[in-house]
């Protein structure tokens, strides 16, 4: 599928029912270039045997155009499970943040990985490049990628398309998402879900939601909430999928660290209060 110009993208359905539940829209393998010059490939996705297969095929019907490399957002399984079958196909570098150098090249061998430098420009074909951002939060190795001839912001985990993400630390999220937001993307192209149009417009709904979500958190303690569990049943609906509630868990947790970090809220073995309650 032709999303913009530059912007190529094979999209992999997941199953709903199992760990697809957390990628509501599937995932989004992206090919940014010009077909008969030379492209870049965004993530690899799963180590399925299957998945791989439908990347190689679509970089078939683009022509298998010389990719000059492999642009990863960050360390999770579903973004560099398909490095090495990528790698040894198409014979290019594979680049990434500095702190997962050297998980890839362990994987991948030595010689394979480079590593990328914080807002370095990576020629993507036809003149264009794709600007590195180091954006932490989901993950401390996350890098998004600016394209500015097509306003394109490819968002690794940090924004989704059909959902909102995990959060590893909050503190640092939040200004990864004003980065990205300092960036004014027209498009996201996202690793899951659909591509998001008025990207600029996503990026503050983003930042809005984590504001609300923290007002949310600290009701629930000043009601009386002390434990993750109790504040996930306060503030995420009564009919939360089984298969979700650790994901909000999670999120809650994010929340608490952030609040703890700041002084606002204080923090005993198994439970959390709101500071000077």
């Amino acid at each position: 599928m032709q999303i913009t110009k530059h912007v190529y993208s094979t999209h992999i359905m997941e199953d709903p029912n199992t760990f697809g539940a957390m990628h509501p829209g599937g995932t989004q393998i992206y090919f940014v270039g010009d077909p008969k010059d030379h492209m870049v490939v965004v993530d690899t996705g799963e180590p399925y045997r299957a998945w791989t297969r439908q990347i190689l095929d679509y970089y078939a019907e683009l022509g298998r155009p010389r990719i000059s490399a492999i642009l990863i957002t960050h360390s999770h399984g579903d973004h560099i499970g398909g490095a090495d079958r990528l790698q040894e196909v198409m014979d290019c570098p594979v680049r990434c943040h500095p702190k997962l150098e050297p998980k890839l090249t362990q994987r991948l061998g030595p010689g394979v990985v480079e590593k990328l430098r914080s807002r370095e420009v990576v020629p993507a074909g036809d003149g264009i490049g794709l600007r590195a951002l180091f954006t932490p939060g989901h993950e401390d190795d996350h890098v998004a990628y600016y394209m500015t001839a097509d306003k394109v912001l490819f968002s690794g985990d940090t924004i989704l398309g059909n959902s909102t993400g995990t959060v590893r630390n909050l503190k640092q999220y939040m200004n990864s998402l004003e980065l990205m937001a300092k960036q004014k993307p027209d498009l996201i192209c996202p690793g899951h879900g659909n591509v998001v149009q008025n990207g600029t417009a996503r990026i503050q709904y983003y930042i809005q939601h984590r504001n609300a979500r923290e007002q949310q958190v600290l009701k629930a303690l000043d009601g009386g909430a002390s434990t993750v569990s109790e504040i996930v049943a306060q503030v995420y609906p009564k009919n939360l999928r089984q298969n979700l509630h650790e994901a909000a868990a999670r999120n809650v947790r994010t929340h608490l660290g952030k609040l703890v970090e700041e002084g606002r809220v204080e923090e005993s073995a198994a439970s959390y209060r709101a500071a000077g309650g």
